[in-house]
């Protein structure tokens, strides 16, 4: 089936405008015109969507329901030709799990301030590219490599800063009583991690002292899970911030390396305000 957008524009003219001759004048064409658009519309879709009497035109049923999908398609392809002419409309930031931690209300309020006329939406995607391989966000917040065979060829990406990695714990667990755990106090326990975009592996352990794991895919199950005390978790410190939980105690691990944050773009259609966004993101983690 193949649908023009001129079919639905003809269509929405004929309702809004009560008839052939005005919705003829309102798009500029001459009224046979609109007529064999409308029919080649029927056709393509088998139903009858208008009704048709010497004094009146009204949508059937059917023609009702297709006339509300045919606004919405209509104002999307409005919404996207604005936003390709314009290329700074608007600002999708994809992330998996915890935004930009403590920087988050900073990084919104500081866009706002600078850049009034690109309006910024933060978009939680659970995703490895946290949306940009999706198609749902134009810049995307990392905080692992991309991959080398896959995702390095078509992102490119910049480090803006780097956070500490913590672990969370039951707080009533033992290790909960310190102001700091290692690594090697974790080997016996069971390790709960998002294979997809999480930041903790096992490799980060030793061969012979790595903990058991168990896999998860949501920031509120993994805390949910964590404060039954069957597992533990090492996450990036902006979890801390993004996710308070009563239950759970969050303790630095200082004999972890540190998880770089990275901004990561489309390589073939970087988005005008990657520039921007990058040197507002670095001095946040800088003078934080």
């Amino acid at each position: 089936m193949d649908l023009e957008l001129r079919q639905l524009r003809c269509l929405v003219a004929i309702v809004d405008e009560g008839g052939f001759t005005d919705a003829a004048i309102a798009l500029g064409v001459s009224q046979a015109a609109v007529s064999r658009t409308l029919a080649s519309l029927e056709r393509a879709l088998g139903v009858r969507l208008l009704r048709r009497t010497s004094r009146q035109v009204t949508p059937t049923a059917t023609g009702l329901r297709v006339v509300a999908h045919a606004r919405r398609v209509l104002g999307e392809v409005e919404g996207l030709v604005r936003e390709a002419a314009s290329g700074q409309a608007s600002l999708r930031v994809g992330y998996a799990w915890s935004a930009l931690g403590r920087h988050t209300l900073a990084f919104q309020r500081g866009w706002a301030e600078a850049h009034p006329g690109t309006e910024l939406e933060l978009v939680r995607v659970n995703s490895a590219t946290a949306g940009l391989a999706e198609g749902i966000c134009e810049l995307g917040v990392v905080r692992r490599a991309l991959d080398e065979r896959r995702d390095e060829r078509r992102f490119g990406s910049a480090v803006v800063g780097l956070e500490r990695r913590l672990c969370a714990l039951a707080a009533d667990d033992p290790l909960a009583r310190r102001r700091s755990v290692r690594l090697g106090d974790l080997a016996g326990r069971t390790l709960l991690v998002d294979r997809r975009t999480g930041t903790t592996t096992t490799e980060l352990w030793p061969p012979g002292a790595r903990p058991a794991t168990r896999n998860t895919h949501d920031v509120d199950d993994w805390l949910t899970e964590i404060s039954t005390g069957r597992c533990v978790g090492v996450t990036a410190e902006s979890t801390a911030h993004q996710y308070p939980r009563p239950g759970v105690v969050y303790r630095p691990v200082r004999d972890a390396e540190p998880i770089a944050v990275r901004l990561a773009w489309w390589r073939d259609d970087p988005h005008p305000a990657a520039p921007a966004v990058i040197e507002l993101l670095t001095a946040l983690y800088r003078t934080g």
